[in-house]
C-alpha cells in the first residue's frame, strides 16, 4: 500500500533511504512535498536527481551509492581498491573509479572522484562487487587485478606503490603468484615487469 501524504505529516519513516524524482509518484510523494523534505535537511542531494536520507552514509559512501545507482559499470580501482583490500597504509584523498572508455562519468558534488577510463576489452577481468547501503553494490577490482593495474600504470602511479602492494599481497597465506601471472597474461605489456618483480621478491 502506497503511503499517503497528510500535509507535512507524511510518513517519512516509510520512505526509502535513497530516492529520485522519478520514483516520487510510486512512493506517494509530490514533488512539492519532497522539496520540503530536502529543504528541512531530511534528504540531501548526492547526484543530479538523486537524494539520500541524511545520516545514512558518509560523503564518500554516499558518492559511491550515487555512482552505483547511475553507472552500473563503475568500478573502484587503483588506490581506492588497494585500500579496501588492505594492501596500503595510504589514505586515499579521493575515490578512484574506473569506467569503460566511451561511458560518461558523473558529476558528484559531495566527494572528490578521480575517473579512469579503462579498455572495454579487459574491463571485466578481476571485477567483483562491493556492498553498499540501500541494497546497492558497486564494482570493485580484486586485489590481483589492482596490483596488475598499478604495474600497468606505474609511469603515472610510481613503481614503489606497485612493489609495496605486491609485497603485502605475497605475505598473505593462500595467495598464488601463478594465479596472479595467469590474470596478468590478459595484459601482455605488463606481464614482463610483474614477472620480474616476482622473481626478485620470491
Amino acid at each position: 500500500m502506497v503511503p499517503v501524504e497528510m500535509g507535512l505529516g507524511v510518513t517519512n519513516e516509510t520512505q526509502p533511504d535513497l530516492l529520485s524524482y522519478q520514483a516520487l509518484n510510486s512512493r506517494g510523494l509530490t514533488r512539492y512535498r519532497f522539496d520540503q523534505l530536502i529543504d528541512s535537511g531530511e534528504y540531501e542531494r548526492i547526484a543530479p536527481g538523486l537524494f539520500l536520507r541524511a545520516g545514512v552514509a558518509d560523503d564518500t559512501t554516499a558518492a559511491w551509492m550515487a555512482i552505483a545507482a547511475k553507472r552500473s559499470e563503475a568500478t573502484l580501482c587503483l588506490l581506492t581498491a588497494l585500500s579496501i583490500h588492505d594492501l596500503t597504509d595510504d589514505i586515499p584523498a579521493r575515490s578512484d573509479i574506473a569506467i569503460p572508455r566511451g561511458i560518461q562519468p558523473l558529476t558528484i558534488p559531495i566527494a572528490s572522484i578521480a575517473w579512469h577510463r579503462f579498455d572495454p576489452g579487459t574491463f571485466d577481468i578481476g571485477r567483483t562487487r562491493y556492498t553498499l547501503p540501500a541494497d546497492l553494490s558497486i564494482g570493485l577490482y580484486s586485489a590481483e587485478r589492482t596490483i596488475i593495474d598499478l604495474f600497468r600504470l606505474r609511469h603515472s602511479w610510481g613503481g614503489d606503490l606497485a612493489i609495496d602492494s605486491l609485497k603485502r599481497w605475497l605475505r598473505r597465506s593462500g595467495n598464488s603468484p601463478s594465479d596472479l601471472l595467469a590474470t596478468a597474461r590478459h595484459f601482455p605489456k605488463t606481464l614482463p615487469a610483474l614477472r620480474n618483480a616476482l622473481e626478485i621478491l620470491l
